[in-house]
């Protein structure tokens, strides 16, 4: 993201080494014999060397000998005072000594690149009346800068920059009375309390260097008046990672038309680039990344920069496409251009033939935009080409030979997260020698690139998702000793992996072989591999090579998701700098070795869905880094360990789903205030849910970035957990931070379910069905109002169900199935939405979306008289047919209906009784 950035130090580097002496500075430190330095400030030297912690670097300063024979000391061949002390990067810490007063004839100081940690700024310096070469960068100092400095009327340099803790606090006032001053670096030192800077430091009239990156400053409408002594040959100007805003243009295009190198990235630009910039004819370097600059094209004015070397866009909003800009481009702009940086925009269309003309490029930046379409062949001509980046496009079509035919010079090369299709001859040799090769999310044919064989050099090789489906050539594993990071995921490569043991691969290399077709056992690697990503192949066997580390390296080991079994070594030891272990998913067994409480780095932890059985080793209490636990569907035992409270205190996921954990809840459990996802479910737990559970604090408080993921040496790594998300299994990674869960299903717990837990408002899925909870649902179940989950189904809940519920506006999972509850549904809200299923099993439960309803639905009760009179005399107008008529007619139908049908029984009663007095007689005779 910040290439441009770096590009930009290397260019002032390179400026301040071919310019030093233009400066005003000499570096010679040659001793002079003929000359002796004074005895007092011979015994200076000698105190400021006591305030050090270790005096080890300046071993030649022995007390018997000439100081100005000394390293880092240079005397003046006249008169022997000593006139320069640049100890600049010998790593001496302390304090630095007011003793250095004595040398009042001292023009070059340089204490920079020294660790003088929590000393405050030495305010003695202010006395140095003839320096004129100050340099106290990366010393550590802190405090405030003193308005002595302003006493040193001769400064020509002065560099304080990057100490972090360095403030000013006198709106630089001092600063304008070094009116010699050509070189002023502030980087990183805090001058957000300074009102007026623009004009402050545009005072100084023979100032050619000025950066103030990374100082705090903000522009104000104010802070730009114009000033008739403005500096008028300003060469750098370095105002990047600040607050500023586009009113810095106005003062920029009005104080200094000679800027040769300007870096205006990470602030807070939000508009279109000015054409204005088209008339500095001078600049070589301009930096406009990282902020929100606008547009449908790059200024028609930029054509016309014949000087212009670098020239950095990225990490912007710009837009539309690169035709129009190409066309304006004049024949010098075409010559000088060598860095063309403007990726991560949102630039659209083709990429023009045009960028083949520019045949001076060194650096092409086009990655992360929506450029459509092939490569140009034209792209074969940038033959000083040294990186070239279109990763992240919608670039399609096939590459072959003829792209590459004349970048002699290409060493990164960046083609990834594209449609495009790379074609060449099974025995071609492409013409340069690569250090990074970034080609993921390519088709790279089925058979393995056999053109990779000539690249010797390379220390990223990034070909996962390429669609390679072949056996890795044993020519392959001669890897480079420069190789620090291989990916080749989520292809289908098969067959056995090799032993790696004696390959040459770089030191803490990242191995990334995950999501391919592997199997075999798994071979012993380098011992000084930083993480190996194996995880979704099928290798078979154990995992014994472990205990062939003999480094310290190890930072992750992700194995899950194979076919692995045995029991789990006893040489955890030996990887003791382990952060992230994930074995999970495979066939595992036996108890969880002790000596995993050796990973004492360890933070991330999944051993789910294997055959462990037994306790939780107490050895991991050891482990006190660690954020997740994940042991879920495993064979394991015993009570859910207390000290998982007392000595984890970072634990933000706890997965103990699917075992046979029995006994109460620890109180100590309370302690976990980071926890966001915990799972006790599918166990065999009693007792009740203890009221201190309201201490579980993280679950009532907004998302923190805080776990979420770790850097793995070269790559991030991002937490993942399994949990029952709205009744089905579901895998949480890239928004882990964002969920909080409880899940405490399945198990035997009792009692009534805590008031308390409605104090943890940030929860999102609370699950306790299948337990025994007896009581009413609380009042206060309203509280959880960020909710998108909530199960309490087969228990033994009763009462009515809150209204308070229908304050859970997000709440879109509910199943209060299988409980005593009664009482209508509220209404009016989303429940009417759900499905019955969600209440079946509580008989006197009533209410839509139930079929059966409420008394009070079929027979409503009026609570206002005169309202009910209406009601009744407005029936009875709608109905004109009940009369009184009606009901003396309908009692005179009842009576006759009546009669009739009793006298019809008893004449059929009466034949029957004839009927079988017949038959008994019959029988009879």
């Amino acid at each position: 993201m910040r290439s441009c950035y770096l590009q930009f130090l290397l260019l002032l580097l390179e400026l301040l080494s071919c310019n030093a002496t233009k400066l005003g500075f000499s570096f010679d430190l040659r001793i002079n014999s003929e000359v002796k330095c004074i005895e007092e400030e011979r015994q200076a030297l000698l105190q400021f060397k006591q305030h050090l912690v270790d005096p080890s670097p300046l071993s030649s300063w022995n007390s018997g000998e000439d100081c100005c024979k000394w390293e880092g000391i240079k005397c003046s061949n006249k008169t022997g005072h000593v006139v320069t002390l640049d100890l600049q990067g010998k790593q001496v810490e302390g304090e630095i000594s007011s003793s250095l007063l004595e040398l009042q004839y001292l023009t070059h100081l340089d204490l920079s690149s020294n660790n003088f940690f929590g000393k405050s700024f030495p305010n003695f310096v202010g006395s140095l009346a003839k320096l004129q070469h100050l340099d106290l960068s990366f010393t550590h100092i802190v405090g405030t800068i003193p308005q002595q400095l302003g006493n040193l009327s001769g400064l020509i340099y002065l560099d304080l920059s990057y100490n972090f803790d360095l403030m000013e606090a006198h709106d630089l006032d001092w600063l304008i009375h070094l009116q010699s001053l050509t070189h002023l670096d502030m980087t990183s030192v805090n001058l957000s309390q300074v009102l007026n800077w623009p004009n402050k430091v545009m005072m100084l009239p023979s100032l050619i260097y000025l950066s103030l990156s990374d100082c705090g400053l903000s522009t104000m409408t104010h802070q730009l008046r114009s000033s008739a002594n403005s500096s008028s040959q300003l060469l750098l100007l370095n105002l990047s990672f600040n607050h500023l805003n586009c009113s810095i243009f106005h003062w920029l295009f009005n104080s200094s038309t000679s800027l040769v190198h300007l870096s205006l990235s990470y602030n807070l630009l939000q508009c279109s680039i000015p054409e204005a910039f088209g008339s500095i004819n001078s600049l070589q370097t301009l930096d406009l990344g990282g902020n929100q600059l606008v547009g449908r094209s790059i200024p028609k004015s930029f054509g016309n920069l014949c000087a212009l070397e670098l020239f950095c866009l990225e990490d912007n909003n710009l837009s539309g496409n690169l035709y129009e800009f190409m066309s304006n481009v004049s024949g010098c702009l075409v010559d000088s251009l060598q860095f063309f940086e403007i990726s991560s925009n949102r630039f659209t269309g083709p990429l023009p033939e045009s960028i083949g003309n520019f045949s001076n490029l060194v650096n092409l930046g086009l990655g992360g935009n929506n450029f459509t379409g092939p490569l140009p062949e034209s792209f074969g001509n940038l033959s000083n080409l040294e990186m070239l980046n279109v990763s992240g496009n919608s670039l399609t079509g096939v590459i072959s030979e003829a792209h590459f035919s004349n970048l002699f010079k290409l060493k990164r090369l960046f083609l990834g997260l594209n449609s495009l299709i790379l074609k060449f001859n099974y025995d071609w040799i492409p013409p340069f020698q690569l250090s990074v090769i970034s080609l993921s999310s390519c088709r790279l044919g089925l058979a393995f690139p056999k053109w990779l064989q000539s690249q010797k050099h390379y220390a990223i090789l990034e070909i996962s998702n390429a669609g390679i489906s072949d056996i890795i050539p044993a020519w392959f594993w001669d890897v480079p000793v420069e190789l620090i990071d291989l990916d080749m995921s989520h292809n289908q490569l098969h067959g056995n992996l090799p032993d790696l043991s004696s390959s040459r691969f770089g030191y803490y290399v990242v191995i990334d072989l995950s999501s391919n077709q592997l199997n075999g056992s798994i071979p012993c690697f380098p011992s000084d591999v930083a993480s190996l990503y194996l995880s979704n192949n099928s290798f078979s066997g154990n995992i014994s090579f472990i205990c062939e580390f003999t480094y310290q390296s190890l930072f992750l080991l992700d194995l899950s998701n194979n076919k692995l079994s045995g029991e789990l070594p006893d040489c955890w030891m030996h990887v003791y700098g382990l952060i992230n272990l994930n074995l999970a998913n495979n066939n595992f067994y036996g108890k969880i070795s002790h000596s995993m409480g050796s990973l004492v780095s360890l933070e991330f932890l999944h051993l789910s869905n294997n055959s462990f059985v037994g306790n939780l080793p107490s050895s991991l209490q050891n482990c006190s880094y660690l954020t997740t636990i994940d042991m879920g569907e495993n064979n394991l035992s015993g009570m859910v360990p207390s000290w998982i409270g007392d000595s984890l205190p970072r634990l933000t996921i706890l997965s103990l789903r699917s075992n046979g954990f029995y006994g109460s809840l620890p109180l100590n459990l309370c302690h976990l205030s980071n926890i966001q996802l915990l799972d006790l479910s599918l166990n065999k737990i009693g007792g009740t849910i203890p009221q201190c559970i309201k201490n579980l604090t993280s679950m009532s408080q907004k998302w923190r970035a805080s776990h979420n993921g770790i850097y793995s040496v070269q790559r991030a790594y991002a937490d993942h957990a399994p949990f029952v998300w709205k009744g089905r299994m579901a895998m949480f990674e890239n928004s882990l931070g964002l969920v909080k869960i409880i899940d405490l299903s399945s198990n035997k717990l009792h009692g009534e379910v805590p008031e308390e837990l409605t104090s943890l408002t940030e929860l999102i899925s609370l699950n306790l069905s299948r337990n025994n909870f007896t009581g009413s649902i609380t009042l206060k179940i309203g509280l959880l109002q960020n909710l998108q989950s909530l199960d309490l189904s087969r228990n033994q809940l009763r009462g009515e169900i809150p209204t308070s519920i229908s304050d859970i506006s997000f709440l879109s999972y509910l199943d209060l199935s299988n409980n005593n509850l009664s009482g209508k549904i509220p209404t009016g809200t989303q429940l009417q939405s759900l499905n019955a299923s969600a209440f079946m099993g509580n008989p006197e439960l009533c209410g839509s979306p139930l079929p059966n309803k409420c008394p009070e639905d079929l027979y409503p009760i009026c609570n206002d008289t005169r309202t009910c009179k209406n009601v009744d005399n407005q029936e009875n107008v709608d109905d004109g047919l009940i009369t009184q008529g009606f009901y003396v007619a309908m009692a005179l139908g009842f009576v006759v209906g009546f009669w009739g049908v009793c006298c019809s029984l008893l004449l059929n009663l009466r034949y029957i009784t004839m009927r079988l007095i017949s038959n008994a007689r019959m029988m009879l005779r």
